[in-house]
């Protein structure tokens, strides 16, 4: 199965990186064909152009160097997000991925007067999402209500691929786990996914 990992932190020794690394084993120890797509390595653009969104609803007017992006994504049958969850949400970086990437016409076709938004990402079908949170799990449970989790699940694949199966896993108290707790969260990464 083609499996694309996408990696939003810019330190490259981050609890994220380790995550990812510990996650890219696992995925091909089980025989998935993994591209990992590291948004600050490759020094993504995450600023949606004027042009672009003027263009929504007419012919998209898309950047060339979204061409491969597009496409990467439009292939892809399992994709694994790991990103921290900063002020309660993505980091930029992956927000502006998510804003270029997964555009009309590509990801989705706009509703119309006879329907709703479909999804033109059939191709994906499972979503699988590691983030690390400072806070502990109660903040994000009770009081914010797991905005990513909603975002993620509801929004953009109920409107790109609602058919693809969903699983989050969260670290909480992310900046103050000693070596134990990590290993235990990426047994548990080994054991979900």
């Amino acid at each position: 199965m083609k499996c694309l990992i996408v990696l939003a932190h810019p330190l490259h020794d981050s609890l994220c990186s380790h995550l990812a690394k510990a996650t890219i084993v696992h995925m091909e120890s089980k025989g998935y064909n993994i591209t990992v797509k590291d948004l600050y390595k490759e020094n993504f653009d995450p600023l949606l152009r004027a042009e672009e969104r003027a263009s929504y609803y007419a012919e998209m007017v898309m950047d060339e160097r979204l061409e491969k992006d597009i496409a990467q994504l439009q292939e892809t049958e399992s994709l694994v997000l790991i990103f921290p969850t900063w002020w309660f949400s993505f980091p930029a970086i992956l927000k502006g991925w998510f804003d270029r990437v997964w555009a009309p016409g590509y990801a989705y076709n706009h509703a119309s007067d006879f329907g709703p938004i479909t999804p033109n990402l059939t191709n994906l079908r499972e979503v699988k999402v590691i983030t690390t949170l400072g806070a502990p799990w109660w903040v994000d449970f009770f009081i914010l209500q797991k905005p990513v989790k909603k975002i993620l699940k509801i929004a953009l694949l109920g409107a790109c691929a609602n058919n693809a199966t969903f699983k989050i896993l969260s670290l909480y108290n992310s900046e103050k786990l000693d070596d134990l707790k990590v290993k235990a969260f990426i047994q548990k990464i080994q054991l979900t996914f």
